[in-house]
């Protein structure tokens, strides 16, 4: 599994997980159908919620007149997705982690949430790297 599919089927996993309080293996199991998860993709549905309120702390900051509650469960699912991975996956470059985060919000976001999203990301990314 390509680590872009991977990515998606997470960011599946971990929205069935948030909105339908799914269990996460049976979450994932269903995103992945007929596929293996690799680790990747268990990393970062389970790092994205072991982590979650450290993840939410990290956010939280940089919602200029939001709050983590009154985001969409999409941008709320992939900020904490790609925040999972600015901070806990060292191996994959930060462009990368962003970009491919943008990318999520075009496809499965509204008509803002990629820039939304790109803007939050790029904040968070300046905090880590400090």
């Amino acid at each position: 599994m390509k680590r872009r599919t991977a990515r998606e089927k997470a960011l599946q996993s971990l929205f069935q997980v948030n909105v339908s309080k799914t269990e996460p293996n049976e979450a994932i199991e269903h995103a992945v159908g007929e596929e293996t998860p690799n680790q990747f993709m268990n990393n970062l549905v389970f790092g994205t919620i072991e982590h979650e309120n450290e993840i939410d702390a990290l956010i939280t900051p940089h919602l200029v007149n939001w709050t983590i509650d009154r985001l969409a469960n999409i941008d709320k699912t992939i900020l904490r997705m790609a925040t999972y991975e600015l901070k806990y996956e060292q191996d994959v470059p930060s462009n990368v982690t962003i970009d491919e985060a943008v990318e999520l919000a075009k496809a499965f976001g509204d008509d803002h949430s990629s820039k939304f999203v790109n803007g939050v990301l790029s904040k968070i990314k300046k905090d880590l790297e400090g």
